[in-house]
């Protein structure tokens, strides 16, 4: 495990345990469903534009469905949501639309912190806080350690996040631990990461019509099914999340090998 705090994976005491991951059935379907879904939530420029209206609109517009969101999950019995909201590279973006993206998070945290706790949803933030500034990353700080114990389900947002950027610290972090070379393996590897000891995502949904997965979840996602959208992050609603659990449903997960059934094609010796 990593041998010190997590500061670039912010959290208020000790990461969870490793859980295993994988399917749930849902309680409203009795269908199959992830355990974690991770979500790059797109489009929020592209719907107010198409709206004319100027792009904060649908910045505003996205973080009023994050809520709808995390409650349809829970529905659903999901365990894990990771929300992908601000990428290192969003960093090069006018100062003002990202001012505006700061203002809208740390709102966000005001308004909705209660409902995380009365709801019995655990934050976590994954990424860079330090380069945030200082009112909100202490807003941050201050609902992670107020919605530390709960556990129906973990809202994770990756803010001034990047998937290479976390490879690299936990390289750096195994290199600071002392860890021989020949003693690293994958285990290794994710533990030291900003999500060690959660289990990787089952699904990637993308909105808004691109299929790419830009720098989020790298290593996590390795297995994990693919989903992607064409309504913008806005417009992302609950009948969408039931379709996009249907599709995972009728998925046969594999992970590089053959299931049982299959299996019986080459017969026995």
């Amino acid at each position: 495990m990593p041998s010190r705090a997590r500061a670039e994976g912010a959290d208020a005491g000790p990461a969870p345990a490793p859980e295993r991951g994988g399917d749930r059935i849902s309680p409203l379907t009795g269908g199959r469903v992830p355990g974690h879904v991770a979500i790059i939530m797109d489009g929020n420029g592209r719907w107010a534009t198409e709206r004319g209206l100027p792009r904060t609109a649908g910045h505003h517009a996205g973080a009023e469905n994050i809520r709808r969101l995390v409650e349809r999950f829970a529905e659903h019995g999901v365990r894990y949501v990771t929300l992908f909201a601000f990428s290192t590279e969003n960093w090069n973006r006018p100062h003002s639309e990202v001012s505006v993206i700061f203002r809208l998070v740390e709102r966000f945290l005001q308004r909705e912190l209660e409902h995380l706790r009365r709801n019995n949803v655990r934050l976590r933030h994954f990424g860079r806080l330090e380069r945030l500034p200082t009112n909100l990353r202490r807003r941050v700080e201050e609902a992670i350690a107020l919605t530390r114990d709960n556990d129906r389900l973990m809202l994770n947002v990756c803010f001034s996040y990047g998937g290479r950027d976390e490879i690299v610290t936990a390289m750096r972090r195994i290199a600071e631990a002392g860890i021989a070379p020949d003693a690293i393996d994958e285990a290794t590897v994710s533990a030291h990461l900003f999500t060690g000891g959660l289990p990787d995502p089952d699904l990637v949904i993308r909105t808004a019509g691109e299929q790419r997965i830009s720098n989020f979840l790298l290593w996590q996602s390795a297995y994990a099914e693919l989903y992607f959208t064409s309504a913008c992050w806005p417009d992302f609603g609950r009948e969408d999340i039931d379709l996009a659990l249907v599709e995972y449903g009728r998925r046969k997960r594999k992970f590089g090998a053959l299931p049982p059934e299959d299996l019986d094609a080459f017969g026995s010796d």
